[in-house]
């Protein structure tokens, strides 16, 4: 899972390299409208990966020809909320005029975001099978699928943007249209590995295309809070995005360098937090909960050794990092000062990361997502009042801003760990009731 979620980091990496190439405007207009295009399917995204511990409950207790019928179930969903997407993004595009871009940013934000919006159910497709090989522990199918997908878009971006091999130059477009493509090869991909004649025997795949009233339900009832944490978290931090870009090209410029290098250890931990919700699932579907601990302990051990050892990385080599993204030509020197100072933040919230993406996978695997839900949206929403505070009303620079983003990581952490070393999330009746369809 590690690798899989790398190779999309490293997907994300090269587009906004490339976009490097153009000029820091496109950098930043990268960032704002893919955020955005990921809040405006937060939501729908955030149900539809909960299949992967339902899945692995299922496979713990037994049942699995209930396992695809999972797949089934989502799939469904993600077709259902086709015109309801087209709809939301039609206002959220909205937001990056009414932020206070600048026009041509704008025009770029908004060709971005909806080349990605018009590739949503293709999205949320592959959300939702790579979320089923995740919960039966096939986890080498997703790195598979998913670095292949990469392999495919890598060239293909480059192509696209730059307008080789006889076809149009594309620019930041073209970015997002390489995006699409390969997202639909990956899930081309999936296919085969699940209609794999072993794979489809034993899971009793082809009897799994119909609608399941009670898996829908408990798909919905355990799925949506974990949707709308995912919303909420989202949405708070694309407005906080949006907000801190309103102090200008630069300052963008350097917050999207920094959230770049940000995915080297936010990416493989969110690998992390998926095969930990899977082992979870797995054993409270089984109910085996005294080998939760073991779990929990791996994953700390794993999740924090790596992001101390990145944190140093950051901040050793925070100039030389900023300058990887310096466009030819340009003067570099204003963005790479800012983003210095902001990589010492990054540095310092790689743990808080660490700890919240497992202590959440933990809770996520146990069915505890109405508590997530109610906590990340009270601390995200204190955030953004904050930063909005900070950048409109006090109009503090943008160092204020970042610091107060930093600290909110770490409060957040402290108060999954409080949740997650407490016992309520693990009580029997608790469990039963999640288990319940």
């Amino acid at each position: 899972m590690v690798v899989s979620q790398s190779a999309f980091a490293l997907m994300v990496f090269t587009d906004r390299l490339f976009m490097s190439q153009i000029g820091a405007l496109h950098i930043a207009s990268a960032l704002g409208g893919g955020v955005t295009f990921f809040v405006t399917i937060a939501l729908f995204q955030g149900v539809i990966s909960y299949a992967t511990a339902l899945v692995a409950q299922y496979l713990g207790s037994g049942q699995l020809d209930k396992c695809p019928r999972v797949v089934t179930q989502g799939v469904i969903m993600a077709l259902a909320v086709q015109p309801l997407l087209w709809l939301i993004g039609w206002q959220a595009a909205k937001l990056f005029a009414l932020m206070g871009h600048a026009p041509d940013q704008v025009a770029l934000e908004r060709q971005y975001f909806f080349v990605l919006l018009a590739g949503s159910f293709l999205a949320l497709s592959k959300t939702c099978i790579a979320s089923y090989f995740s919960g039966i522990a096939r986890t080498r199918v997703v790195m598979i699928s998913d670095v292949l997908g990469v392999l495919v878009n890598v060239p293909l971006s480059y192509v696209l943007i730059f307008g080789k091999l006889g076809l149009p130059e594309l620019g930041i477009q073209g970015a997002a249209l390489g995006t699409v493509i390969a997202t639909g090869f990956s899930v081309a991909i999936y296919a085969l590995f699940y209609f794999n004649r072993i794979h489809r025997k034993r899971f009793s795949v082809l009897r799994s295309f119909h609608f399941d009233r009670g898996i829908s339900l408990r798909y919905v009832r355990l799925g949506l809070p974990s949707g709308i944490e995912v919303f909420v978290g989202a949405g708070t931090f694309n407005l906080f995005l949006l907000l801190f870009q309103s102090y200008g090209v630069n300052e963008g410029a350097a917050m999207a360098i920094v959230f770049n290098w940000d995915m080297l250890n936010y990416v493989p931990l969110i690998g992390m937090n998926i095969a930990v919700t899977s082992m979870i699932g797995r054993y409270v579907g089984a109910g085996d909960m005294t080998r939760t601990n073991q779990v929990i302990s791996a994953a700390f051990l794993l999740a924090v050794g790596y992001s101390v050892l990145l944190g140093l990385f950051f901040i050793l080599a925070r100039e030389q990092l900023m300058n990887v993204f310096a466009t030819p030509g340009e003067d570099f020197s204003v963005i790479v000062a800012l983003g210095s100072q902001m990589m010492i933040g990054l540095a310092t919230y790689v743990l808080a990361d660490a700890a919240i993406l497992i202590a959440s996978g933990v809770l996520r695997g146990a069915g505890d997502t109405r508590w997530l839900m109610n906590t990340s949206m009270l601390l995200h929403v204190l955030m953004l009042l904050v930063q909005v505070y900070i950048i409109k009303v006090a109009v503090l620079g943008p160092m204020a801003s970042w610091w107060a983003f930093v600290a909110m990581l770490l409060m957040l952490a402290a108060i999954y760990l409080r949740r997650l070393f407490g016992s309520r999330w693990r009580s029997p009746e608790r469990l039963a009731k999640v288990m319940a369809e």
